[in-house]
């Protein structure tokens, strides 16, 4: 049984020729929060652009709407199957921090569906495969000390969002651990564009993303963001002329 990723259409503000564009959110965060108060998909419906919005296992009004296993293959799997229901393919693809390793995978697996990816905030690794579960679990539920920083980071930047269901997003995050991000192993050939906040510290390790997608021979950009960091950079205006302007050559 395929994910329920509740995809949704977002329609232009005019007609276009132009290809529709999924937006993948991060982890901890959903549609509503990364793509519609950051004014992304007002951005792209103003130029012509229909948005494809999902909400991730775990997220959104209805984190436990799916059973089973939340692995990312799952996940890219029925983003796949929600695609060729809609129609819609090929499609662009943006997606941010966790999104952005679920659109590296899903350009990569499903070459058919995707015309151009644009990678906010990524990495050559998984971060959440360093978040510490056991250490996070007894935070929220005695109160203890997180020991783990980058643990605590992540805990704090979850908090900040209140309708967080933490219970679900602890099962994502196994889900994750048990499909480890390996990129070197099946790169995107579609033309790729990677963009971070020159500050973003989970982002140091992007430069290695491009250098695969050289070797491979897949057409690719980087840029770098001044002043911002891996919380501030989705709702840079750079950002958005960035990626619909790569979107439209």
């Amino acid at each position: 049984m395929s994910l329920d990723l509740s995809l949704r259409v977002i329609s232009a503000n005019s007609e276009s020729e132009a290809r529709a564009v999924l937006l993948i959110h991060g982890f901890a965060s959903s549609a509503e929060m990364n793509w519609n108060r950051s004014r992304w998909v007002q951005h792209f419906t103003e130029h012509g652009r229909d948005v494809i919005l999902i909400d991730l296992p775990g997220h959104g009004e209805d984190p436990y709407r799916n059973e089973g296993s939340w692995t990312p293959t799952r996940i890219r799997k029925a983003i796949a199957v929600g695609l060729n229901q809609l129609n819609l393919g090929p499609v662009d693809v943006l997606g941010y921090s966790l999104g952005a390793r679920l659109g590296w995978e899903f350009a990569a697996y499903f070459p058919e569906l995707v015309n151009k990816l644009v990678m906010g905030g990524p990495t050559s690794a998984d971060p959440l495969a360093a978040f510490q579960l056991d250490q996070a679990r007894a935070f929220m539920s005695k109160g203890e000390e997180i020991h783990d920083e980058y643990t605590a980071k992540v805990v704090n930047i979850a908090k900040s969002e209140s309708a967080n269901d933490f219970d679900a997003l602890f099962r994502l995050i196994e889900a994750i651990k048990a499909d480890p991000y390996e990129p070197a192993s099946n790169v995107p050939a579609c033309p790729t564009l990677l963009v971070a906040g020159d500050h973003d510290d989970l982002a140091t390790t992007m430069p290695q993303l491009r250098r695969l997608l050289k070797d491979a021979g897949t057409e690719s950009a980087i840029h770098w963001l001044p002043g911002r960091n891996h919380a501030n950079a989705v709702t840079s205006r750079e950002f958005k002329v960035k990626a619909l302007d790569f979107f439209d050559v």
